[in-house]
């Protein structure tokens, strides 16, 4: 391995240079050059400035490190044989940095050996640029690597965003599967054919099955689910005519053949062609409601024949319709009031007359 003694003609001294008059562009990247030669130094920081970069300069590898300590660069061309501290320290420190570990290192020397170049990568360079150099070849790696620099951020930038998004969307995920699992009312997803697509445990639980698994096996086609004969194809045309149909109340069997009343609310999930990708919806089991309002039109229908059996028909339908009151309304009416002398005397006297009677026929007197 050759030694970092200089070479007699290092970077390139005496190499004339035509510096282009245009305005300089800004902003495409921020560069530290380390190099205890100080040709090296104006030469390289001349033609980056001018094609836009912000350069900064260090003579030493210490310097180097003090600097990127306050304003980290985007990128680092680094001279090798610098006096106390070579270049392959100063990599190594900024690699055992979580902070520049990211730094991209060029490396610029006069050490030609392939052993020099493999030490520099083993140290952590992402490039090796032999003295004396081409201007042309240290701008053109440059621009590379900061380009390779700048979509590797992106990229990491990208995966930030996407853990963020996935993190966000387990959650939610979370969310509606508790929402789903522990929801009151079935929740089922079918297709057109009425197969299962998804169910969860409240409606396994009311078709009487243990789990969703089990309903999903099991029932292969929900037309077998109810009673009546073409129910299912009913739905279905009210689907297909309106999208969404409520409280659609139809008698189903259970797994243990029972019957029982539902209420659906199904929608249809269509393509953008029209064509049905699949039905979702809820279901309610309604038995109980049904029985309660069976038993009050019973009790209805039994108040209903008490009243014919006591009461005139008229005066019956009339209680129906406004129970508050069963008498006539007449507009114009005219009252009379009368007095009958001595009648209290007389109704007291009938009272006991009447009360005596009642007593002779009770004890046989």
């Amino acid at each position: 391995m050759a030694s970092c003694d200089r070479p007699p003609h290092s970077g390139t001294a005496g190499k004339r240079i035509t510096m282009n008059s245009d305005q300089p562009e800004t902003g495409r990247g921020s560069i530290l050059i380390v190099d205890d030669v100080p040709n090296n130094l104006v030469l390289l920081s001349r033609l980056l400035t001018q094609k836009g970069y912000i350069v900064k300069t260090a003579k030493s590898g210490q310097l180097a490190l003090e600097a990127i300590e306050i304003a980290p660069p985007e990128l680092i061309l680094m001279d090798i044989c610098m006096p106390d501290m070579d270049g392959y320290a100063v990599c190594q420190k900024l690699k055992s940095n979580d902070h520049t570990r990211s730094i991209p290192i060029i490396f610029i020397s006069a050490l030609d050996e392939v052993l020099d170049k493999i030490k520099a990568f083993s140290a952590g360079g992402v490039d090796y640029v032999t003295k004396p150099f081409q201007l042309a070849e240290v701008l053109a790696r440059v621009e590379t690597h900061l380009t390779l620099q700048r979509l590797q951020q992106e990229l990491q930038l990208q995966n930030v965003r996407l853990q963020y998004e996935i993190a966000e969307r387990q959650k939610a995920e979370d969310k509606y599967r508790s929402i789903f699992e522990n929801c009151l009312e079935g929740i089922f997803q079918v297709t057109p054919r009425g197969e299962y697509l998804s169910a969860n445990p409240t409606l396994a639980k009311i078709y009487g099955y243990r789990s969703p698994a089990e309903l999903m096996a099991s029932v292969t086609d929900i037309c077998n689910l109810y009673v009546r004969p073409g129910r299912r194809e009913e739905l279905s045309a009210y689907l297909r005519r309106y999208t969404a149909v409520e409280d659609f109340e139809s008698q189903v069997y259970r797994k243990d053949g029972n019957i029982i009343w539902i209420s659906e609310n199904v929608q249809a999930v269509r393509q953008d062609n029209g064509d049905v990708l699949y039905y979702e919806g809820t279901v309610q089991d309604i038995t109980e409601r049904r029985r309660t309002e069976a038993e009050l039109r019973i009790q209805r229908q039994e108040t209903e024949r008490l009243l014919l059996s006591i009461l005139p028909q008229s005066i019956a339908e009339r209680l129906k319709r406004k129970p508050e009151t069963i008498a006539d309304s007449l507009r114009n009416v005219t009252v009379l009031f009368a007095d009958l002398v001595d009648f209290t005397t007389f109704a007291t006297q009938v009272s006991l007359s009447i009360s005596r009677i009642t007593q002779s026929h009770l004890f046989g007197v």
